[in-house]
């Protein structure tokens, strides 16, 4: 075939799949273009891609920055190898301490990643808000609710008031006549007391009864002393002689405490209600000195009473009752004028201060409180021993509160400044009861379990001598209100009567 026989031929256009190019011509060249054009299918809809979630690249360069900063502090953080404090970290941030398949070495990863999250101090800050909460919660169960007593609260608390502030003035004057002495002479006080504590020796020893003397006390004369016993006898007896005076006959079950009117064997008749006694079984009796019958009965009471203490004015009886209350009697009225909650167990023992204003309880709860008498209101919340709360005594200067413990050790509470001035390691076990010396309030007398008592300078509270004589625990002690004798009584039947040989010779 020549080259001049060749033919061109014009072939037509051809739209590939995927391409946009031609397509408005090709639309308007196709009235029909749903229907395609061969086995190509043309459609006048167009796909818009969807934008990213995140349009600035900067902002997930920074996420990526962050998660590697985050990387490198928990390479940082150290963590402890002990598994077991590694589960208490987790458990205190709220963590599972174990996952499903989890080794030591994943739980130990695991606690660094929350840290490299929360800070380091995580673990701190929870235990931070963890202790803040249940203070609050304490602080909250510990709200002392208050309610409108009876008239003859109101008349008791007016009465009271008129009574207390003569007395605290009186109480101030002596403590700043006090204060103005020379150092020289208080120091030469303070030795002379010492030296005399030192030579204490027993000057007398006598079983009392056929079961453990739970109590002692001396009369406000010194002259006599009063015991109770597990028998159920109340017993006076003569000092320094321990002869048996009376026995006084009347509770069926355990005495826990006896106690003299603070106008006894000095401006009251014999005749008159001079001591009160309480029982394990609830009973509390009002005794003369020239009877062995009771003159009266306390009633009011369901449960045991172990402790009882009688206002500075003698006008009032407290007592402690294991129903979780102390109760305030007017003897005059004859009748319960304030029956006080406080304390979420027991309540186990009482002390008036001086002036007769103020009163604080100790119970087997732990705490102590300080009352107002005049406002009904708890002025003071002694918390800080690990047991129940036995023994307890107001100091001479009416600011210091002596509290023996379960926890065998006793505690010096300020009252003015409401809070803990010293804890003394003072016995091997329970404190049983506490005593402040009334005359001068120079040194504090404990009594323990673990056989012995000991004494303690109420200034600096540091050990001045120790008690002992006794085959078994000591259930009670107190010194006389002329500061010559110290009295004690024990498990062992037995009471002893101290004092320093100077004094007779």
């Amino acid at each position: 075939m020549d080259d001049d026989e060749v033919k061109y031929v014009k072939r037509n256009k051809v739209v590939h799949y995927g391409s946009l190019a031609n397509s408005e011509a090709l639309g308007r060249n196709q009235p029909e273009l749903g229907g395609g054009v061969g086995n190509i299918q043309i459609s006048t809809e167009f796909m818009t891609l969807e934008k990213d979630e995140n349009p600035n690249p900067l902002e997930d360069r920074t996420e990526i920055l962050e998660e590697w900063e985050r990387r490198k502090r928990a390479r940082l953080i150290n963590v402890s190898t002990d598994d077991s404090e590694v589960k208490k970290d987790l458990r205190q941030l709220g963590e599972p301490i174990c996952l499903f398949g989890e080794g030591p070495a994943e739980r130990r990863n695991r606690l660094r990643d929350l840290l490299s999250q929360l800070g380091e101090d995580a673990i701190r800050r929870k235990k931070q808000e963890d202790e803040d909460r249940i203070r609050e919660e304490r602080e909250h169960d510990e709200t002392t609710w208050y309610h409108e007593g009876p008239a003859s609260l109101r008349l008791a608390r007016r009465w009271i008031a008129d009574y207390s502030i003569p007395k605290a003035k009186d109480r101030i004057a002596r403590l700043r006549d006090e204060s103005a002495l020379p150092d020289a002479t208080k120091m030469a006080k303070q030795q002379e007391m010492q030296k005399k504590l030192k030579e204490l020796d027993v000057e007398a020893s006598q079983i009392a009864d056929t079961r453990p003397i739970s109590w002692c006390t001396f009369s406000p004369n010194s002259k006599t002393l009063a015991t109770g016993s597990w028998s159920g006898l109340c017993k006076l007896w003569s000092v320094p002689e321990c002869q048996e005076i009376k026995v006084l006959r009347g509770h069926t079950s355990n005495v826990g405490c006896i106690a003299f009117h603070p106008k006894a064997t000095i401006s009251m008749e014999e005749s008159a209600a001079c001591l009160a006694s309480c029982a394990q079984d609830g009973s509390v009796k009002l005794w003369s000195m020239d009877a062995e019958e009771p003159l009266a009965d306390v009633e009011g009471h369901d449960t045991r009473v172990s402790r009882l203490a009688y206002h500075p004015s003698g006008r009032f009886l407290a007592t402690c009752v294991y129903d979780n209350s102390w109760r305030l009697w007017d003897l005059e009225q004859l009748q319960e004028v304030l029956h006080q909650e406080g304390h979420s167990k027991e309540v186990h023992c009482i002390a008036f201060q001086p002036d007769g204003s103020l009163a604080v309880s100790g119970g087997l709860d732990s705490f102590g409180r300080v009352w107002d008498l005049r406002t009904g209101q708890c002025i003071m919340f002694l918390e800080g021993h690990l047991k129940g709360i036995i023994g307890i005594d107001w100091s001479a200067d009416g600011y210091h509160v002596f509290t023996g413990s379960m926890d065998h050790a006793c505690k010096v509470w300020d009252i003015r400044k409401r809070s803990i001035e010293y804890t003394i390691p003072a016995h091997t076990n329970v404190v049983s009861n506490v005593v402040f010396e009334k005359s001068s309030g120079d040194y504090v007398l404990t009594s323990s379990y673990d056989n012995s008592a000991k004494l303690w300078a109420s200034k600096t509270w540091l050990p001045l001598g120790t008690l002992k004589g006794h085959d078994s625990r000591l259930m009670g002690c107190d010194i006389s209100a002329d500061g010559q004798w110290i009295a004690t009584c024990s498990y062992d039947r037995t009471f002893k009567l101290w004092s320093s040989l100077r004094t007779h010779q």
